[in-house]
């Protein structure tokens, strides 16, 4: 499973011309579930993002996490963090998850998210999405379990 977090002063989604998802403070989360993916990947990636210390405090050190800051978390599917581009000219998607699987891990990983307090937005599987951000620093991580 794969994570790309960004700190942001505001993020959406919008699927058609609703949005369907967005948050003020928090960070915007881009999942890739892949083959062999399975429920502790998901929880581990929960907990390693709402304690992550990737806002700063008043020395303007990272020193607070989204809880301390009363941040939010917007969640949206990214298949294409499976992509394997390191051949040829066209990336291949053999490690992505199967959809049915990609899609209960994506829920489970939302449920999951919900179970810390934060408020959580989410994007839609598989749906067409425009995703808008203010990356705030910029500051993006990206986490694999």
């Amino acid at each position: 499973m794969k994570a790309v977090i960004q700190r942001v002063t505001s993020a959406s989604v919008t699927v058609g011309d609703i949005v369907v998802g967005q948050i003020g403070s928090g960070i915007m989360i881009l999942l890739g579930v892949e083959k062999g993916d399975a429920e502790p990947q998901a929880d581990w990636l929960v907990d390693k993002i709402c304690g992550l210390r990737m806002f700063s405090d008043n020395d303007g050190k990272m020193n607070l996490s989204v809880h301390d800051i009363s941040g939010g978390l917007l969640v949206v599917s990214q298949f294409t963090l499976a992509g394997n581009c390191s051949k040829g000219k066209r990336p291949s998607f053999d490690t992505a998850a199967p959809a049915d699987e990609g899609k209960r891990l994506y829920e489970y990983f939302i449920v999951a998210a919900r179970r810390t307090g934060l408020p959580v937005e989410t994007g839609i599987f598989q749906a067409d999405m425009r995703v808008s951000l203010v990356n705030d620093g910029p500051v993006t991580f990206i986490l694999e379990r």
